[in-house]
């Protein structure tokens, strides 16, 4: 039971990035997100966050680790680009 605690707390580390549009929404008029804005992105950040805390705990070996990290990494980031402007002129791109 400890182990599953511990797995969902460093999960939801990367989910404290949302603070950041957050904070933009508060402070200045050019961050426009709805919060179907912040349920999207904190749905993306908490799948990253557990597909990284995964990888750490299944793969053993170092190289592998990294490689399969770098791979999420690297999805959400094609994610997130194309949910922002649309690099691949998908029906859900931003723009």
């Amino acid at each position: 039971m400890i182990i599953n605690l511990n797995i969902s707390k460093k999960a939801l580390y990367p989910l404290s990035l949302i603070i950041i549009p957050l904070l933009g929404i508060i402070l200045t008029n050019s961050v426009e997100w709805s919060i179907y804005d912040f349920l999207l992105m904190g749905s993306l950040l908490l799948v990253l966050g557990f597909g990284i805390e995964l990888t750490s705990l299944n793969f053993k070996q170092l190289n592998t680790r990294i490689a399969i990290i770098t791979f999420i990494i690297l999805i959400f980031l094609l994610i997130w680009i194309e949910l922002a402007v649309g690099i691949f002129n998908s029906p859900f791109s931003g723009n």
